[in-house]
């Protein structure tokens, strides 16, 4: 782990931001690859813009006002003091999911088969931004409490909370997982699913994965059922998405025997 890299003319360069940089490149460059022979393709860089932007927005205001009000209501000065750090990856994934309708209502080019394209990209920017988060010492696991598990140096937000005790590592093995749904999402390019179908199976995939490591997290407060914010704005993602698969899936057998008949 290391929160500076190095330091160039007095200013530190900080792993989190290098990573996650590379991670955005990767996952443009990923989009673009798969998006090759289709009509999407001309609108990959095009969308970049409008995704970061709102990602952003959306990233910092789930960290505020669903994972860490408790501390940003008595200090609201810092709500905006975004460069302190203190972003969400499901909120960036949610704004960056509104960007990406607004782009496509703007281009009229269908949401769904853009997503489906974008589906695989975004997991796999998601697995590389962990490294990023592992480097920083944030996104940690909860004590162990044996002598298996990560211990964190100083400097990290991880040491501040907890010192030198071993802890889960929680956002190593999202990241892994995030491969696995990578992978499964390639193959699942082989089979026919009706449009979307990319898309909201990378919606359940993730809502799982995120669910289950949060029972390993250490840097979340806990609500109703025990739940951390991260649990209840997965499971959402998870009903709403399972729900939305299900339409689609049934429309288009209806569709079927209609065509058949």
């Amino acid at each position: 782990m290391r929160v500076i890299l190095f330091e160039v003319a007095g200013l530190s360069i900080r792993s989190y931001g290098v990573i996650v940089g590379l991670a955005v490149l990767l996952a443009i460059g990923v989009a673009n690859y798969l998006a090759r022979g289709t009509n999407y393709q001309k609108h990959i860089l095009n969308l970049v813009f409008y995704v970061i932007f709102s990602a952003i927005i959306g990233a910092r205001i789930w960290h505020v006002f669903f994972f860490q009000w408790g501390y940003y209501s008595k200090h609201l000065g810092e709500i905006f003091a975004i460069w302190n750090g203190g972003i969400s990856i499901q909120g960036a994934l949610i704004g960056g999911f509104i960007a990406a309708a607004y782009y496509a209502r703007k281009e009229k080019i269908s949401f769904w088969g853009l997503a489906d394209i974008l589906a695989p990209a975004i997991i796999f920017g998601q697995a590389v931004g962990r490294i990023a988060c592992f480097l920083n010492g944030d996104a940690f696991g909860a004590p162990t409490g044996t002598g298996f598990g990560i211990v964190y140096p100083e400097g990290t937000i991880a040491f501040e909370r907890y010192g030198s005790v071993p802890l889960w590592p929680a956002e190593i093995w999202e990241g892994q997982l995030d491969l696995i749904v990578f992978g499964i999402l390639l193959v699942l390019k082989n089979i026919k699913l009706p449009k979307g179908g990319q898309f909201l199976s990378y919606n359940i995939m993730y809502a799982l994965v995120r669910f289950s490591m949060e029972f390993l997290r250490g840097d979340s407060p806990r609500y109703a059922l025990g739940w951390t914010a991260g649990q209840w704005t997965s499971m959402s993602i998870l009903v709403i998405s399972l729900s939305v698969f299900l339409y689609f899936f049934t429309r288009n057998q209806v569709k079927d025997t209609v065509h058949r008949v």
